[in-house]
Formats: structure tokens, C-alpha cells, sequence
């Protein structure tokens, strides 16, 4: 998939080595309004550095193999993924329950190549976390029933939390290494699984640096550029206005707080008697500045109560 941060790679000049005249290889691309300008409005020349191909298209090393081989020299595949395992594998296609949520596209095929390209690496990216019924759950685990990149090609995978390299190490080294880049709030338990199954030592502890693995201490790392105006929401562009870029936070916060929660929003929403211009857009945005019944009056003061709490 062609999205327009591989543009601004390109005029960057991150993305430029180029194999017979391409700099890339896609199926379709999807983006903003501007992506699609800048798509149109692209020289010929530049244009045609990115090649578009049917999606039945498979990148792999099988037919003209040699001529690969010398285009793909020290390549990085980067991928991501819903799960991953203390002990490598990873789940980015499928529910252990058989509930399919994606195709597997060719992830297995670039991280087969890792291995059998020389000095090549395969990159799997996975969110520590993930947030879903209003709970927080990991997505490092200790094992899943369903798998889409098999332990044996193991490789390095990355989180928010930093970069577990996982080639050629044991199982044990291989659960140190996963456990170090995991949530903080899920190591005890994960590592007490490892033990119970008798793949690591029972005196392991992680180090004192891998324990604070918070989304506070991410938000504290990331604040001075944030204040900065370094890390807008949407860096690449995005067509959602103002007021939906307002909404967006708030409409989350909704959908991942518990019961008692929301309480304390819906009377926040209840209780105030003033509203800011900017979440009387948001309430007309989302048909609610003029509710007409019960369960919208709720719905309205719960989005009030939310923004409300944004904005502080």
C-alpha cells in the first residue's frame, strides 16, 4: 500500500535507492485529499519511480532470483502485527477463535526473505497494548492459539517501548528480550507464565529500566515536543476539520472508560452551565447541540463531559 508518508520519505531523500528505476512497488494507495494532489500534480519522471502492480503480485525471491538477491542487499522488512508471543511468533491476520481480521498480504514472504537474503532483517512493529471492552489488555502474550510468522523466524520486533532483537537467541534469551519492551502492567503475570513453564530461571527479575514500560512515561518523554508543536495528531495530513479533529479524542475516551467513569462525565455535562464555542461545534457536528429525547440529552452531556476534560 502506496500512503503518503512515502512521499514525504521521498522528498526527504530517506527513500531513494532505486532497482531498475523504481523506488517502490504497490498495489493501491490511499490517503488525504492532498496526497491525491500531490499524486496528480507529481512530474512524470518522479511519477514514474513508483510502480503500481495487481495485488495478486507476491514479493518473493522464487523467478529471476539472482537479480534479486543483488537488488536486495542488507534489506529491512518492516512490518506490523495485532500480537506477539514471549516466544516470537507473531499474530497479525486471524483470532485464535477463527475470526479472520485481515489477510496474511505477503508479511510471511518479506520475513522469509530475511533469512534467506545475506545481512537482511525482518522488523515487526506491535503496540505493547490495546485497549477493547473497556479494559486494557496486552499484546505481548505469553501464547496464542493462532499464529502468522512461526517462532523459528524470529527476528526483531519493535514496540513503543523499544526493541527487542530476537535472532539466533535461545528461548530464554528470547522471553528476557520480549518481556523488556512489554507493558508494565503485564510483566509480572507474563513472567510468571515463562517460569510456570519452566523456560526461564525462577530467580529472573527484569532490570530496574525496563519496569516503568507506562504510557505516562511515553506522554512525559514525548511532552517537550509536543509543546513544541514536533508531534501534531495527523503529520502527514489529514482531511477530518477542526472540530472532528476535536471530536476525536473525546469520542475515544468515551468508548474506553468504565461505568463509574462516565458517571463522572455525564454529571460534568449535566452540571455545567456553560459551553465553550468549540464544543457547541462539536455537539452540532455529531447532531447533538439540540437533543431531542432522553437518550440523546445523555449522549450530549456525556460528549460535553468528555471534551470538558480534554481541554484541561
Amino acid at each position: 500500500m502506496l500512503v503518503e508518508s512515502f512521499l514525504d520519505l521521498m522528498h526527504a531523500g530517506i527513500l531513494k535507492r532505486e532497482v531498475d528505476g523504481a523506488l517502490l512497488h504497490a498495489a493501491f494507495f490511499l490517503g488525504s485529499r492532498a496526497f491525491y494532489r500531490a499524486l496528480r500534480d507529481m512530474p512524470q519522471a518522479e511519477l514514474a519511480k513508483l510502480r503500481m502492480t495487481s495485488v495478486l503480485f507476491v514479493n518473493q525471491l522464487y523467478g529471476d532470483e539472482a537479480a534479486k538477491r543483488h537488488a536486495r542487499v542488507k534489506a529491512r522488512f518492516i512490518n506490523n502485527a495485532m500480537m506477539a508471543t514471549l516466544l516470537g511468533a507473531v499474530v497479525s491476520d486471524a483470532l485464535d477463535n477463527g475470526q479472520v481480521v485481515s489477510g496474511v498480504g505477503g508479511q510471511y514472504n518479506f520475513v522469509a526473505q530475511a533469512f534467506a537474503l545475506e545481512d537482511a532483517r525482518s522488523i515487526i512493529m506491535v503496540r505493547a497494548t490495546r485497549d477493547a471492552h473497556q479494559r486494557t489488555a496486552s499484546n505481548i502474550r505469553w501464547n496464542y492459539g493462532h499464529t502468522t510468522i512461526p517462532r523459528h523466524l524470529r527476528d526483531v520486533v519493535v514496540t513503543e517501548y523499544g526493541v527487542a532483537d530476537l535472532r539466533g537467541k535461545t528461548d530464554r534469551d528470547v522471553i528476557a528480550a520480549m518481556l523488556a519492551v512489554a507493558d508494565s502492567r503485564f510483566q509480572d503475570e507474563l513472567l510468571r507464565q515463562a517460569k510456570e513453564a519452566g523456560k526461564i530461571e525462577q530467580g529472573f527479575e527484569l532490570p530496574a529500566a525496563c519496569r516503568d514500560n507506562t504510557p505516562e512515561r511515553i506522554a512525559r518523554a514525548l511532552k517537550p515536543a509536543r509543546e513544541q508543536g514536533l508531534l501534531p495528531p495527523f503529520p502527514f495530513g489529514t482531511d477530518f476539520t477542526t472540530t472532528e479533529q476535536r471530536l476525536l479524542p473525546a469520542l475515544e475516551r468515551l468508548r474506553s472508560l468504565s461505568l463509574p467513569q462516565l458517571a463522572v462525565l455525564l454529571a460534568r455535562g449535566f452540571l455545567s452551565s456553560a459551553t465553550a464555542p468549540d464544543i457547541r461545534d462539536c455537539l452540532s457536528r455529531m447532531a447533538l447541540d439540540h437533543p431531542s429525547g432522553p437518550k440523546e440529552h445523555v449522549e450530549a452531556a456525556l460528549l460535553k463531559g468528555a471534551l470538558m476534560t480534554e481541554a484541561r
